[in-house]
């Protein structure tokens, strides 16, 4: 059989000279190395033309380089955050220091209280404050936060409300406070500089810039240049904070763009996740279509088709022009999703660069796509093989058929909340539209093999009555577990009368994939390094997958218990509650004017969750 490889030496000269995060992988196409560069193409080039050069661990990783993948970034800065991002997503092999997103600083508007403040934070709450960044550069975030003080005179402390004769701190008397604590100040006034700070961070600098160096060319000229050089660095930090921060947008809710991307030999639909606020990756589909028909109508028969049974619909997708039927497809997927959807064409602001930012990378990626796809096609039709002479018992004779592959764990806390994951897998790639998840509901305790019966069940049921989520059925199933739970397993198959082989991912002391069980035998996977690798994928993705689920349930638990407890508290003013203040946290700080703000709320309410929260 003909191996088709990926000429590295021929897509290292497509390799753009900007900057970007780059993704080296292995003959199966796991991600065993993220990392950023200024230069995309000075820095991968890097790897490959010094290797011989380099400490051991880059020439161990540079051996199992494959081929590599990149995503364009409009600064370094962009690049640092993404690459965080994906190392987090991926945890490859060979980044030994995985850096985490949350180590940077934010500054944060606060917005519970009256006057408002300016401060350097490293946690972000849902507490409807303004959250800026996060950066990379600290002192300059420090910088900035004494620059907007000093312009603005925001207030410093912390306290909400003072008495009627508190006197007013060393701040106010060095005239960096405007004197909050006194009632010298008017709130409209106050709230005017709270904006204008906000656009500065914001990256609407123009006219600060221009007012901060008027003040050091005067300063110069006057001779003070201890004081036109701290504006200068005033400067400097503004412009920092001013570089608009693309892959991180607080407040955005979970969203895909969809891009069409036509290549020299086909057309892909490019889907780019951002969860949490954070461009997290993408994934591309071929696509059967006419050669002169147009983008929107592509991208709209993507939308309707990917979207159909997918477990997770985000609240907004993104497109580059308006498609037809904009309001009849938004209706669609709110009915399939339970929840609003939005389509948007973004025109200006942070939506716009994201947008421009992935019209870029598309356009790099058509260098190389078609490449990449024979490669996909190459590597599914080895792992087909593979896992064919298992199933077979070591006869050849494959066909070249892909292999649809649903995988199962159950997870649970002492036996509490127990849920099942359901993940896809179609040839080497994950399709995660297709995945499922199950609450238990038939089982009491740790019983995993009585769960794993029921989720089973529930799934092949599902199929049976014709529901088109559950239709297609799998070429095989993958449990994780050995013999017995291979046993549940086919239990529950039998007895429905469908024929489908089971087959155990068992780990070893160090909880690694070892083997398969197939058929009461396990079959060592040692000695076969592309089917090792693959299994060890699917088996970590099912148990994420199902941990992420039993997680979100048990913290919505905690968080819903709390609050269902008080008088008069009932699921639309938990609700209400939980949307305001983002955090039990938050709510168990918040005075009794501050809970009367959320809708529909009362006072004698508002006094039963203070002294819920505060007994006296």
């Amino acid at each position: 059989m003909a191996v088709l490889t990926w000429d590295i030496e021929e897509n290292l000269k497509k390799l753009p000279d900007s900057p970007g995060v780059y993704m080296h992988k292995d003959k199966l196409g796991q991600v065993i190395y993220v990392g950023k560069a200024v230069s995309l193409k000075s820095r991968v080039r890097q790897y490959f033309r010094a290797s011989g050069k380099a400490d051991m661990k880059v020439r161990s990783m540079v051996s199992h380089i494959a081929e590599f993948e990149y995503i364009t970034c409009g600064s370094e800065m962009e690049a640092l955050i993404l690459e965080c991002n994906l190392i987090k997503k991926y945890k490859p092999k060979y980044n030994v220091i995985l850096r985490d997103d949350k180590t940077y600083p934010y500054i944060k508007i606060t917005a519970n209280e009256e006057y408002p403040r300016v401060l350097k934070t490293r946690r972000v709450d849902k507490d409807n404050a303004r959250y800026f960044g996060p950066y990379a550069d600290v002192a300059a975030v420090n910088a900035a936060i004494d620059l907007l003080n000093e312009i603005f005179m925001l207030k410093g402390c912390s306290a909400g409300k003072f008495p009627a004769n508190a006197k007013p701190c060393l701040n106010y008397h060095i005239g960096r406070c405007r004197g909050v604590c006194i009632g010298n100040v008017d709130k409209a006034e106050y709230g005017k500089a709270v904006e204008q700070a906000a656009e500065i961070l914001g990256g609407r600098n123009k006219g600060a810039l221009e007012y901060l160096k008027s003040e050091m060319d005067m300063a110069a000229g006057e001779l003070n240049f201890e004081r036109a050089a701290q504006l200068r660095d005033h400067i400097e930090a503004v412009k920092s904070l001013g570089e608009q921060q693309r892959v991180a947008l607080l407040g955005l809710p979970d969203t895909d763009m969809v891009l069409i991307l036509r290549s020299e030999k086909s057309q892909y639909a490019v889907l780019f996740f951002v969860r949490e606020g954070k461009l997290s990756g993408r994934e591309s589909y071929p696509l059967i279509a006419e050669a002169g028909e147009e983008a929107r109508d592509i991208a709209a028969a993507f939308i309707k088709q990917y979207y159909m049974d997918s477990a997770v619909i985000p609240k907004e997708v993104i497109v580059m022009e308006e498609m037809p039927e904009k309001e009849l497809l938004e209706a669609y997927l709110a009915k399939l999703s339970g929840h609003a959807v939005k389509i948007t064409v973004p025109r200006r602001g942070d939506k716009k660069a994201l947008l421009d930012l992935a019209k870029k990378d598309v356009g790099e990626m058509a260098k190389s796509i078609d490449e990449k796809a024979k490669l996909q096609r190459e590597r599914k039709r080895e792992l087909g093989a593979e896992l064919h002479r298992i199933l077979s018992g070591g006869e050849d004779g494959y066909s070249g058929e892909e292999y649809r592959i649903e995988s199962y764990d159950i997870s649970n806390t002492n036996g509490v909340d127990t849920v099942g994951g359901m993940v896809v897998f179609e040839g080497a790639a994950p399709k995660r539209k297709d995945y499922r998840r199950f609450k238990v509901r038939t089982v009491s305790g740790a019983d995993d093999y009585g769960s794993l019966r029921e989720v089973i069940y529930r799934r092949f049921a599902r199929a049976q009555a014709g529901d088109p989520g559950f239709s297609r059925l799998p070429d095989l199933l993958l449990v994780d577990g050995g013999k017995n739970q291979v046993s549940a397993a086919e239990a529950v198959l039998g007895a429905m009368k469908i024929n489908i082989p089971v087959l155990g991912m068992v780990k070893d002391d160090h909880h690694r994939t070892r083997g398969l069980v197939y058929g009461g035998e396990e079959t060592d996977l040692k000695n076969s390094p592309v089917l090792y690798k693959y299994i060890g994928t699917v088996q970590e993705e099912t148990h994420r997958f199902a941990i992420e689920y039993h997680r979100g349930l048990r913290d919505k638990k905690m968080r819903s218990s709390a609050l269902d407890n008080i008088e008069g508290v009932g699921a639309k003013r938990r609700n209400a509650l939980l949307a305001h203040f983002g955090s039990i946290e938050s709510i168990k700080g918040a005075s009794v004017d501050e809970l009367c703000q959320v809708k529909g709320m009362t006072k004698a309410v508002a006094g039963n969750i203070v002294d819920y929260f505060n007994p006296v």
